[in-house]
């Protein structure tokens, strides 16, 4: 009797190591801010998360070209922890239910329509268009359809049939729900909703140009686009290539581990 019970704890415990060895993955480390420190942390490349998790004290920051290429890695082991937007870590959270996002904030920011440098005119528009879609309630109208409990997810609907005024070219990257995602071959999202909602103001059609998030910058420097946006805020260095409206949102950088 004591043999077999002996011979069924071996078993257990051999089970038990190759289950371990077999998922790779190891525990989780990263309980709060403090815990990057020498930590290996994912990143979109470009973004201030990005940015951000430079300075972090001895930590291997990895840089992705899509915020669920850090994820994945996070969930496969490869990562202690990826620094991104609040709304994006929630949509990712919500579908993988191995992963968690840290109570504490990484750093607070702002989103800004990015536009060439020296087109104050076009700067002007727009800045008189946000400032008259926030005072009626139409960006937080956009905002709720997207982010909630209550998200239906339901797009903008234009309401200016008018777009004698040209085309508006939006560069952004549609990797990054819920601001912009793709759904079937269009693209959707909060800053989308929103810059159709300018364009009815400014009597133009919106035309999106979809591209990696660290060529938006170039594309808006270059005239290749009007403006930029994709969940951008303003940082000394891209002062230094394109101009920037007010602030449209304001979100929170947050830490994403595994569930410990």
């Amino acid at each position: 009797m004591k043999k077999t019970i002996a011979l069924l704890s071996s078993a257990l415990l051999a089970s038990a190591a190759f289950a371990g060895c077999g998922s790779g993955v190891k525990a989780n480390t990263v309980h709060s801010v403090d815990d990057l420190k020498g930590k290996s942390i994912g990143t979109q490349l470009g973004t201030t998360g990005y940015i951000f998790a430079a300075d972090v004290e001895d930590a291997k920051v990895e840089a992705y070209n899509k915020g669920a290429d850090a994820i994945q890695a996070l969930k496969q082991g490869k990562l202690d922890a990826v620094i991104i937007d609040s709304e994006p870590a929630k949509v990712f959270v919500s579908k993988n239910d191995d992963l968690q996002i840290l109570s504490d904030p990484f750093a607070v920011e702002e989103y800004s329509v990015a536009y060439k440098k020296g087109n104050d005119e076009l700067g002007k528009k727009l800045d008189d268009a946000i400032s008259k879609l926030k005072g009626d309630g139409t960006l937080d109208a956009i905002t709720a359809h997207w982010v909630g409990d209550d998200a239906d997810n339901v797009p903008y609907e234009d309401k200016n049939s008018d777009v004698s005024n040209g085309t508006l070219v939006m560069a952004t990257n549609a990797e990054f729900p819920p601001y912009e995602s793709m759904s079937g071959s269009n693209i959707v999202g909060i800053d989308v909703d929103i810059m159709n909602a300018v364009c009815d103001e400014l009597g133009m059609e919106l035309k999106i140009e979809n591209m990696q998030f660290d060529s938006i910058i170039a594309a808006v420097d270059s005239g290749k686009a009007d403006v930029g946006v994709a969940g951008i805020s303003v940082t000394p260095d891209r002062e230094k290539n394109v101009s920037f409206t007010q602030g449209y949102a304001t979100t929170t950088q947050v830490i994403v581990t595994r569930k410990d």
